[in-house]
């Protein structure tokens, strides 16, 4: 029975930890939050910094295989451990996404279109990259943006101002593409396989995830899986990775990468055959992998704190699922559950169930 090492202990260690069980193993989490969503269903969790080499070195001891449940794990302390214990995915794709001006050149190395973009290092910078790219153009910070956090829209030289607080460290100033829609791919790769989920189409509200839309393939998908695929294997990575793309009419253009389960992939968890968190697991655990197939047309609402009561009170039927992530701090734009929605078209949703939650607009 292999113990499995997640350093994070948020909804995705949660979700990947119910699926090592299933398949027989052992998790462990690391977590600075003693009440974390991963530790109440973990065997174990170390309440631990995620730079405490100490914390790391004890998971790693406990563990016969390591992984990681969001970006902004230290690559460097990640790089100390990476030769003393088993982590199967490297830390590559951890550092390649953990800066936006790396991960852009990345993709673009590797043969993936991205928007224009010019690095930001001072205000003069951010004058020049405005005339380079035009407005409207989008400044976000190299590091720890999610969300929406640490991004501002620029579309006139008054917005200029909105931007210097940010100034003081690193930036990256992106043309904007008027994009048709948002889609994401997830891949899982080991030495003999590669396989990736069906394709879905996302809607964001403030920056955030509000809906996941997995129904008909459309004719673009299996481009961009072809291209995210021929990515993944010349990168050289393995594990989970998942690509943002934006699609504009017959284009598409990488947005960010993510080397973990991703927002946009819980749907498989009821949409599909198997699940991103159950083939992660295969994969940590050195099992075969499946191919994915949607079973119907699945939608996955996101639920924010500012939705929660209404989470609460939502009462489930046979085409919903609720996943609550038990978090006892609720804020409005903090992630607190999921609710997916089984065999059901967009046009249904919406019919049916968008008047039960309190919406704002879209992007």
């Amino acid at each position: 029975m292999k113990t499995v090492g997640i350093i994070g202990g948020g909804q995705l260690g949660m979700m990947l930890a119910q699926a090592i069980h299933k398949l027989g193993g052992k998790a462990i989490c690391l977590d600075p939050n003693p009440n974390c969503s991963a530790g109440m269903v973990c065997e174990e969790c170390i309440v631990s910094a995620y730079d405490n080499l100490e914390g790391l070195k004890e998971l790693g001891e406990k563990c016969d295989v390591l992984t990681y449940e969001f970006e902004n794990v230290p690559a460097d302390i990640l790089k100390y451990i990476v030769s003393k214990y088993n982590i199967p995915q490297g830390v590559e794709p951890l550092f390649d996404s953990q800066n936006r001006i790396r991960e852009k050149k990345n993709a673009q190395a590797h043969g993936l279109q991205t928007p224009r973009f010019y690095e930001i290092h001072c205000e003069e910078d951010l004058k020049e990259g405005i005339k380079k790219i035009g407005y409207p153009c989008v400044f976000k910070t190299t590091t720890l943006g999610y969300d929406g956090h640490g991004q501002v829209w620029i579309r006139k030289e008054e917005d200029i101002k909105e931007v210097k607080p940010f100034l003081s460290e690193e930036g990256i100033l992106e043309e904007y593409i008027p994009y048709d829609y948002e889609t994401s791919i997830i891949m899982v790769r080991n030495k003999e396989q590669i396989i990736s989920f069906p394709m879905t189409v996302n809607y964001h509200k403030k920056g955030i995830l509000d809906l996941c839309v997995a129904d008909k393939e459309k004719e673009i998908f299996s481009l961009i899986s072809a291209s995210a695929k021929r990515f993944m294997i010349s990168c050289g990575y393995y594990g989970i990775l998942t690509i943002e793309f934006f699609v504009k009419g017959d284009r598409f253009y990488f947005n960010e990468m993510a080397p973990r389960p991703h927002n946009s992939g819980h749907y498989t968890i009821e949409g599909c055959n198997t699940s991103q968190y159950a083939e992660l697991a295969k994969f940590l655990m050195n099992q075969p992998l499946t191919t994915p197939k949607l079973k119907s047309p699945t939608i996955m609402k996101n639920i924010l704190g500012y939705n929660y009561e209404n989470m609460i009170k939502f009462v489930p039927n046979e085409k919903t699922v609720i996943h609550d992530y038990y978090k006892k701090d609720v804020r409005p734009y903090r992630k607190m559950g999921h609710i997916t929605f089984i065999d059901t078209t967009l046009k249904e949703y919406e019919a049916k169930y968008k008047m039960k939650f309190k919406e704002e607009e879209y992007e």
